[in-house]
């Protein structure tokens, strides 16, 4: 222990921690904390964001990817409250995350200073814990509860408060050692009745998503369903959860869903849910699983008890971490044959027909150019999006491996939060070294776009492939079914994408033809910057599965 300000010590604690970059916006009221990073520049790399929301975007998305807490430190007032939609995104998604946020001085506390915020009141819903760290002895113990919260049962973001005071204080603390999330196991009860539930169905289904999986979970939970030759479905935006070119894959059971999975879901007798908490996506609007009590028999597993029915009476809940959970199932006894063979199959073969696009018009062809990435990506890429009608293309025709083969490879908000999927592939090039690929619209990319700047400082390297049809499409497609050809506050005029991106240091190109996106690709794979590719789409093509004008052509019959 040597004498040190507590800026310095928190920094120490991280390190202690195993993290080695955090993301933020910097501000004078954690000055203290900035000069820790100083201090410790050799171990830990503080990379600087534009905007706070990307800031918190990037830490949840490094926590997605790699399974620990990500990090972010925002100044207080605005700062805080423009990385809400973070710390919100880390909450529905189910990411270990830790917010830090400079605070007014103690002296100054509670007559409305300068950006003060009650941070416990703000944050309180949309977080696991909210602190305030008022005694600079105890930020070790504050940090190791914080990682500790932010990983154990359902993993999910902390916010901690710094009051500005407290960080300049001289302490001599040690660190507190490195954190492991703690692992829940199955019953032997309760695997026994899952058991019996499998022999006395003849079409069983299982979701499997949600937060804390691993690449050994992933591979117990493949070994448990070839065993028993389950059909597996992958829940809303966590589709790298099973392999997606296994023979037992039955599709993403998510927005834009397979009409045919969803029938699937509705005539399953057995829907095993592991991992998931069955929001209002993976269900579709509580329909395909009614609320509280399903037609379906229901086996929910999940990390944390409080979840376990909160929405859904299930006839078999489970507390258990995906880890513990996954591996108690590939042990489960399996008979020599069942009943649901050509049901598995079936299930499968209604997946492989979804990924034949219909005819669109137009000059690009979005089902040719998923395929391109799907050749030309490398197998560990990382692939983000934030939301709207332009990720559909990705989920519903590319196929992830993803964590069965040794690495997560989805990074996507089901929060459905805007503004995501840049940040994000920034922070999966900073944090992994590997490939990072984005899909955004012309919308969603102006939301943070900005960020490019944080990537060329850093030298992250992601190709973007944004389609533009100068509108927000989602928003549209709702406003042409429910008020045909009243169009409002959906139109954009949009810059030229491709100079901007050229602006911030990025190669920025712009396509019309399909034909021209292959080679784009190619140079984009092999330089060493980033890459915008702006694709010219007609605003037509307003889905995977349909167009615009049918849809207001639709509504105006009715």
């Amino acid at each position: 222990m040597t004498q040190q300000i507590a800026g310095h010590l928190l920094v120490e604690c991280l390190i202690e921690q195993g993290v080695e970059c955090a993301f933020g916006v910097p501000g004078e009221s954690y000055l203290a904390v900035l000069d820790g990073f100083h201090a410790y520049r050799d171990r830990i790399r503080f990379i600087i964001n534009r905007q706070e929301g990307g800031a918190a975007f990037m830490a949840e998305a490094h926590g997605k990817l790699s399974g620990r807490p990500g990090i972010c430190f925002v100044t207080r007032g605005p700062g805080a409250t423009n990385a809400s939609i973070g710390v919100h995104t880390a909450f529905q998604d189910s990411t270990p995350m830790v917010l830090f946020v400079g605070d007014v001085a103690g002296e100054m506390r509670d007559r409305e200073a300068f950006q003060e915020v009650n941070y416990l009141s703000f944050f309180g819903p949309l977080a696991k814990r909210v602190e305030r760290i008022d005694d600079a002895r105890r930020i070790p113990e504050y940090v190791a509860r914080a990682f500790a919260t932010a990983m154990n049962g359902r993993p999910g973001p902390v916010v901690l408060v710094l009051p500005e005071d407290m960080l300049t204080q001289t302490v001599d603390m040690p660190v507190m050692p490195r954190i492991e999330p703690v692992e829940a196991w199955s019953d032997p009860g309760s695997l026994r009745r899952l058991r019996e539930m499998l022999l006395a169905s003849s079409r069983p289904l299982m979701i499997a998503g949600g937060g804390g999986w691993t690449v050994q979970s992933a591979q117990a939970l493949e070994r448990f369903a070839e065993n028993w030759k389950l059909p597996v479905g992958n829940a809303f935006r966590f589709q790298d959860t099973f392999d997606n070119h296994h023979p037992l894959y039955a599709g993403d059971v998510g927005i834009g869903l397979n009409p045919k999975l969803a029938a699937r879901v509705k005539e399953s007798d057995l829907i095993i849910a592991i991992g998931p908490r069955l929001g209002e996506m993976t269900t579709g609007g509580y329909t395909l699983l009614e609320a509280p009590r399903p037609k379906q028999k229901l086996v929910h597993i999940h990390a944390s008890a409080e979840e376990l029915g909160r929405v859904y009476q299930a006839d078999l809940a489970i507390n258990a971490t995906m880890n513990a959970a996954a591996r108690s199932l590939e042990v489960l006894t399996a008979p020599v044959s069942v009943p649901w063979e050509d049901w598995a199959k079936g299930c499968n073969a209604d997946y492989v027909a979804n990924l034949v696009p219909q005819p669109l018009p137009g000059d690009i062809d979005m089902p040719a150019i998923v395929a391109t990435l799907q050749r030309l990506l490398p197998q560990d890429a990382v692939l983000t999006n934030g939301a709207g009608n332009f990720a559909s293309w990705l989920h519903r025709f590319f196929r992830y491996h993803g964590l069965v083969k040794g690495f997560k490879t989805q990074a996507a908000p089901t929060v459905g939060a805007m503004g995501y999927g840049v940040p994000a592939g920034i922070a999966a090039a900073i944090t992994t070294g590997r490939v990072a690929f984005t899909i955004a619209g012309d919308g969603d990319f102006l939301m943070n776009g900005q960020e490019l700047a944080t990537a060329v400082q850093h030298g992250a390297k992601s190709i973007i492939v944004l389609l533009n049809n100068g509108m927000y499409g989602t928003i549209r497609m709702h406003q042409e079914r429910e008020y045909p050809t009243h169009v409002s506050g959906s139109q954009l005029s949009n810059p030229d994408f491709a100079a901007l991106a050229r602006a911030y240091g990025y190669a920025g190109v712009r396509i019309t033809r399909t034909a021209e996106f292959e080679p784009e690709l190619i140079a984009a794979l092999a330089r060493a910057e980033g890459t915008l590719i702006e694709v010219m789409l007609d605003a037509d093509v307003i889905s995977t599965r349909g167009t615009l004008s049918a849809i207001t052509n639709a509504a105006l019959k009715r």
